[in-house]
């Protein structure tokens, strides 16, 4: 099973492929859909529906998780927010591809063990259960693997798994990982 977990945002969002085997799970690919600052809100969305669509494509995702809203005390970042996710929701859905949201408690407690985590904290584990070699950075990549991770974690498509699906990672690095660190040093500390 692959799963493309996905951070939307509205000037930049993470995205992270990871698939799930009967010999492990490994990283197919990260990175960001990058939006231009100066667009408005409705090109930024357009920009980022384009930009969802060439990761589907490449990626071949069998399944798309994302992180629930989470409501602040700003309600205008919340409507934007709503509409960037209906969006990506939209252009999904256009692949005919299921989704499945997670709240951000669910997604560290799979990932960490605890609902409270940090993000670094949720970076360091990945790294470790991923067998990255190095912390996913920017955090809007390290969002959406978690997303990803914790579709997987959770069982949602563990049972599509062939018989005697494990969760644990490959002991190969994984080189959609290597790739992205190598498209991108500048993200990576």
């Amino acid at each position: 099973m692959i799963v493309l977990g996905i951070d939307p945002g509205s000037r930049k969002s993470g995205y992270g492929v990871i698939a799930g085997t009967a010999a492990g799970w490994r990283v197919v690919g990260c990175g960001l859909v990058r939006l231009a600052a100066s667009a408005t809100l409705h090109e930024r969305i357009g920009q980022l529906c384009r930009g969802i669509d060439e990761v589907i494509a490449q990626m071949k995702p069998e399944a798309v998780a994302l992180e629930t809203a989470f409501v602040g005390r700003n309600v205008r970042s919340a409507l934007i927010l709503g509409q960037v996710r209906g969006a990506v929701l939209a252009t999904v859905l256009r692949h005919g591809l299921p989704v499945r949201e997670y709240a951000p408690r669910e997604i560290k407690l799979a990932v960490t063990g605890t609902g409270s985590a940090r993000k670094e904290q949720v970076a360091a584990m990945l790294s470790r259960l991923l067998d990255l070699g190095l912390e996913p950075k920017p955090l809007d990549v390290t969002d959406a693997l978690g997303v990803a991770y914790c579709d997987l974690a959770r069982g949602q498509t563990i049972a599509r798994l062939p018989e005697g699906g494990t969760k644990k990672s490959g002991n190969s690095r994984n080189k959609g990982w290597a790739a992205f660190v190598a498209d991108n040093p500048e993200l990576v500390a």
